[in-house]
């Protein structure tokens, strides 16, 4: 037996209160079972019961057995001093209060269906991926429309977290703030940590100052992310060393990123010093980005916005002193899109929030114009019959998959909650 079962079949009164009792014999009748509170704590808040004839107004703590009150230490945290009730699957042990006398007691496995505790057991079996794998495609398209829904605001929500701590740091400069995140993710997952560095380690104040001229800019990446040569072989990554080191020196800039960028695994269009040299001609194009991306009423309008290239040595290089084919190397759609789903939009949906608006529709308007996504995840909800339609769908999969199926959360989740019902 789980504790999240209880705390299941107390939220949802999935068992027979009728002609309840204590474990000493009293009668229990049920005014109202509590908040749930899924924090520290007592786990049901603010009940009302009646014991014998007397009304109790307190907390309701459920554990699988009675004395696993004294194996948490409920004993000494002050939290459990208004507990009115333990609800236990197995009474195995007295608990007392601090004056001594006794918390009443539920056992709870006298009152519940074990139908329905077959249904739960059948539901948490070991299965090939996910727990509700071979039942999820018949689930109402009702319950799974709604619940990604609120899916995707979480997701946005526990991102919104992380863009409000970045923009304490950054005296609540939102230019700055959106520049290191666009930066994070214009180095994708292997160089996301370092692309992050280097913008971190550059004042916004000199982005904005030095964007007159893209060279700089670029002179600026480069030069942070350690990828000039030591000792260049052509004009312009000469020049690009001396504008750097000359930059540096006229802004007292702090030394170079530590962590390694990465070319391994990379295909050339996604190398660090395309990435970073597309990323140099953004903002030399765009001095109020994000200023920008607030305005666009449509995704053409961001799409607008994010179509650069790179400066004409780029063309035809993808390394520094190595001449390539030439190659425009233009932001593609699919990129944009990434940037979209992964900093735009949980930008706009923050700022929105910390002037308390509510933008929601707007948000799930442009994240229902992009494609799905493409990943392992993504592929074996597929298999199993969800097959995603857009990024919407696809954002709401990923916080399905990696916040609940994988922590097991089913008895928090809709659709698990579903199927057992059924």
């Amino acid at each position: 037996m789980k504790e999240d079962f209880l705390h299941y079949l107390w939220q949802n009164q999935k068992f027979d209160f009728t002609q309840l009792q204590t474990s000493q014999g009293d009668s229990i009748q049920i005014l109202n079972k509590g908040i749930y509170t899924q924090l520290s704590g007592p786990d049901f808040f603010n009940a009302q019961i009646i014991i014998g004839t007397q009304k109790w107004a307190g907390n309701i703590e459920i554990h699988c057995k009675s004395s696993d009150w004294y194996l948490h230490n409920h004993q000494l945290d002050t939290n459990y001093d208004n507990t009115i009730l333990h609800v236990v699957w197995e009474h195995d042990a007295e608990v007392f209060r601090k004056d001594n006398t006794e918390i009443p007691v539920l056992e709870m496995k006298g009152y519940v269906d074990f139908s329905l505790i077959a249904q739960y057991q059948n539901l948490k079996s070991q299965k090939t991926w996910i727990n509700c794998e071979n039942e999820i495609k018949y689930v109402e398209s009702f319950v799974l429309n709604n619940w990604k829904e609120r899916l995707y605001l979480e997701r946005l929500e526990k991102k919104s977290v992380f863009i409000l701590e970045q923009l304490k740091n950054s005296n609540n400069d939102w230019e700055e703030t959106f520049f290191c995140s666009l930066a994070k993710n214009f180095g994708l997952n292997i160089n996301g940590n370092s692309f992050f560095q280097i913008a971190k380690s550059i004042p916004f104040s000199v982005i904005r100052k030095e964007s007159f001229d893209v060279n700089y800019l670029e002179a600026l990446f480069f030069g942070k992310g350690n990828l000039i040569p030591e000792n260049p072989e052509d004009n312009y990554a000469k020049n690009l060393k001396a504008l750097s080191e000359y930059i540096t020196i006229k802004y007292q800039l702090k030394e170079s990123i530590s962590e390694p960028i990465q070319f391994y695994k990379l295909r050339p269009d996604n190398f660090p010093t395309v990435r970073l040299a597309q990323l140099a001609m953004l903002y030399y194009k765009q001095k109020n980005l994000f200023s920008n991306i607030l305005e666009a009423k449509s995704i053409i309008d961001i799409y607008n916005l994010f179509d650069v290239s790179v400066s004409e040595y780029w063309i035809n290089h993808y390394n520094f002193d190595k001449p390539s084919k030439e190659k425009e190397k233009r932001l593609s759609k699919s990129f944009i899109d990434l940037l979209i789903i992964n900093t735009i939009l949980p930008f706009k949906f923050t700022f929105h929030l910390s002037l308390g608006k509510e933008n929601t529709e707007d948000i799930v308007s442009f994240v229902e114009a992009i494609p799905s996504e493409k990943n392992a995840i993504l592929d074996k909800f597929e298999y199993f019959g969800i097959v995603p339609q857009n990024a919407f769908d696809s954002q709401s999969l990923l916080q399905l998959k990696n916040e609940y199926c994988s922590k097991n959360k089913c008895l928090n989740c809709p659709i698990g909650l579903k199927l057992l019902k059924n």
